[in-house]
């Protein structure tokens, strides 16, 4: 009989799903875990808790940080596909980061590793590129985020990816979208307009379900008191006209928040017909993947921080965001909080399964690095005046010096992490087999 050692890392792996994964019903564990199945990349997005739980305390963070000048609000969960296009009420497309469920102060290495982890994971997975391609595209994004720290930090920080701010196939992609969808296109796929009636969710849309009455008041009701959360510094919505047409629970939706309650609310827009109408998605927040594998003193520093998680995720995301949604917010229901933000019209995908050349996965890395970089002198300003400055100059201090080793720490450290997600996600895979 061989003995039990504290080194089972499959076992492990799979005790922290287990757990993690603790709350959701059968039917949605099931699915969830079936979405993770499908390759090591979307393991990587569904067990962000893991990543967190391996590397929140590595002792490499203190060769190029791990001081309170290379802290800044993070995204968190900084994958390649947490970045997507968006734009809302000036009906431009942008493309940056777009999900804030699991942002926090911390060092910026954590949002660069995670980063850099899921490049070396997407690029294996890619038919066209051979592996020695793969240490230039990741030195693309990291020269890319220094180069954009040494700048001046207010143009850095004020950049946005657009379609007349970028070249390439990311410009490309941009024009492309702006073209294919609008506010209009997006209402028709969620909604229908009957004559006579106001608009209202599709009855029998394969992604929402109706609410029962006590449901539907208690939403409106919780919808009525969000609005005291908008900050009206940021253009784009007025209580004024605000006015709730229908609710429903949204199904089915993301990967590692997948069984998360969630539901999405059709309000008036500002004008008088109903084609500028917005729809808002309303999710459950919970703790973000680091608070998991915080200590009591660090537990205790987060509560003084923030009120509840949608107070959290609401100032990250407007620490973050080039172009803060005029309608991110929170509000309370039950026992649970919910974030609010608009669903975008242009939401969408960079698609990375198109990029066949070491060239373009260079060009998009490139972007990656500077949005990434922007996104932190953004975080840093929104925490204290003449933060962003100090955040560029205690990361340059740093890394400048000795570049080639702050570079060969992240190119090892991330595939030496992709090796070992992959080899979580096959013990994974045998787990499921039973």
């Amino acid at each position: 009989m061989r003995a039990a050692t504290a080194h089972n890392r499959d076992q492990q792996v799979i005790e922290a799903l287990e757990g993690f994964n603790a709350d959701l019903d059968d039917s949605l564990r099931q699915q969830k875990y079936s979405r993770m199945s499908a390759s090591a990349f979307s393991f990587f997005r569904g067990s962000n808790h893991l990543y967190w739980q391996d590397l929140y305390r590595d002792w490499h963070f203190s060769l190029f940080g791990g001081v309170t000048a290379t802290q800044t609000w993070l995204q968190g969960d900084a994958h390649l596909h947490n970045f997507g296009a968006y734009g809302s009420h000036d009906d431009r497309v942008r493309f940056g980061l777009d999900d804030f469920d699991d942002g926090i102060v911390g060092d910026y290495q954590y949002d660069l590793w995670r980063l850099l982890t899921s490049v070396v994971l997407a690029v294996r997975e890619s038919d066209n590129l051979k592996p020695e391609a793969l240490p230039e595209i990741q030195t693309a994004l990291i020269e890319a985020y220094l180069e954009t720290l040494q700048g001046d930090t207010d143009t850095a920080a004020d950049w946005a990816a657009m379609a007349d701010t970028t070249d390439g196939k990311l410009q490309a992609f941009l024009i492309k979208l702006a073209g294919k969808k609008d506010r209009q296109r997006m209402l028709d796929k969620w909604t229908c307009c009957e004559d006579g009636h106001e608009r209202r969710f599709q009855p029998d849309h394969p992604k929402l379900a109706a609410l029962g009455e006590s449901e539907k008041a208690s939403l409106e009701q919780a919808l009525t008191a969000y609005q005291a959360t908008l900050n009206d510094e940021v253009p784009g919505h007025s209580r004024q006209h605000f006015k709730v047409k229908d609710v429903a629970r949204r199904l089915s939706a993301g990967t590692g928040s997948l069984g998360t309650d969630r539901f999405y609310a059709l309000v008036e827009g500002q004008g008088d017909g109903d084609h500028d109408d917005v729809i808002l998605d309303i999710k459950a927040q919970q703790p973000p993947a680091a608070w998991w594998v915080m200590n009591t003193r660090e537990r205790s520093e987060y509560a003084r921080m923030f009120a509840h998680e949608g107070e959290r995720h609401a100032r990250a995301f407007q620490a973050m965001a080039r172009h803060p949604d005029p309608y991110v917010g929170w509000l309370e229901l039950g026992d649970q909080v919910f974030s609010v933000r608009e669903r975008s019209p242009f939401k969408a995908d960079y698609p990375t399964d198109k990029l066949h050349k070491p060239k373009h996965w260079k060009h998009i890395a490139k972007a990656w690095g500077r949005i990434l970089a922007a996104s932190h002198l953004r975080g840093a300003r929104a925490l204290s005046e003449g933060g962003a400055q100090a955040f560029a100059d205690g990361v340059l201090a740093r890394a400048l010096p000795q570049q080639q080793a702050f570079t060969d720490l992240l190119l090892n450290m991330a595939q030496a992490y992709a090796d070992c997600v992959r080899n979580d996600y096959e013990a994974f895979c045998r787990y499921l087999q039973g």
